[in-house]
């Protein structure tokens, strides 16, 4: 796949994120390490493929008051932002609880980023464009769905491939499968974790995931946590790759990061095994320290 710039659509947000330092309890206080930090799929996405060496371009919306804050940023970490401000949504806000083992829970308020529309999309959003990539919570809401599939239908008649990133299981399943498949179909690149996968596919095993997800997709990719990952199409599993071994701060991210790695390996032609390793390498490095950007 020959790879020069990306353009990615999906989310900016301020990250909360809060590591108690003993168990919840309910109606009382425990210790904690809280962080803000930036984030959001879609800044997150872009700022590990810059790191790994891919120029790219992030299609996002803020609150008007933060455009400036977060256009600086993003050039300075290597990133194009195609940004529009909304004067009546904050920017968006996610609150992630990590637990002793470095797993998250979000509480997610996606701000102005449900407010992006067509409007906001340049005539010219492909001159330079090789490769589309979607985080799925641009499907979540209707207007940046609106957004998603207009420029999915673009992509498609310019011959541009694209890839797509499920992003959040609970999401998934208010829309249902059925209908995620009708939107993300024909993409060349699919990346879901392991609940993802599962959840998409209806099994638990790896093999019957690829199977049943490479109707759909090109090359299916499967973040499978401290298991790895592993990469298949409609021949089977192709190549797969162990985790390294670190100790996990935060997973915030971590899928994020391997995207990042995993394209940068691609693009400059390795085997689809560096690919693998190449991603795992990266989500290790986003797993082992607090927040989800490089």
């Amino acid at each position: 796949m020959n790879i020069e710039r990306i353009l990615c659509l999906g989310d900016i947000m301020q990250d909360t994120i809060v590591i108690p330092k003993g168990e919840m309890v309910v109606g009382s206080d425990v210790r904690a390490k809280i962080t803000t930090k930036s984030g959001g799929s879609g800044a997150n996405q872009s700022l590990w493929l810059a790191v790994n060496q891919i120029k790219v371009s992030l299609i996002a919306k803020v609150n008007i008051d933060d455009v400036k804050h977060y256009q600086i940023m993003l050039e300075k970490a290597g990133v194009t932002p195609l940004l529009s401000g909304d004067n009546k949504l904050t920017t968006g806000h996610l609150i992630t609880i990590v637990d002793k083992n470095g797993e998250r829970s979000f509480f997610t308020d996606r701000g102005a980023n449900i407010n992006l529309c067509v409007a906001n999309i340049a005539d010219n959003i492909f001159s330079d464009i090789s490769l589309l990539h979607l985080s799925a919570y641009s499907l979540f809401e209707q207007s940046p769905r609106e957004v998603a599939l207009e420029l999915i239908k673009q992509a498609k008649a310019k011959n541009i491939a694209f890839s797509i990133d499920p992003a959040s299981v609970s999401f998934l399943r208010e829309i249902g499968i059925e209908q995620f498949f009708n939107w993300t179909k024909g993409a060349a690149l699919f990346f879901p974790n392991e609940e993802e996968a599962a959840f998409l596919s209806g099994s638990d095993n790896a093999k019957e995931q690829v199977k049943i997800l490479s109707q759909y997709y090109d090359l299916v990719i499967i973040k499978q946590g401290a298991k790895g990952a592993i990469v298949g199409n409609k021949s089977g599993i192709i190549a797969s790759a162990k985790a390294f071994k670190i100790k996990a701060m935060d997973s915030s991210g971590a899928g994020d990061a391997f995207l990042g790695g995993f394209i940068g390996a691609l693009k400059t032609k390795h085997s689809l095994q560096d690919c693998l390793i190449r991603g795992n390498q990266m989500g290790a490095r986003a797993a082992a320290k607090i927040g989800a950007q490089p």
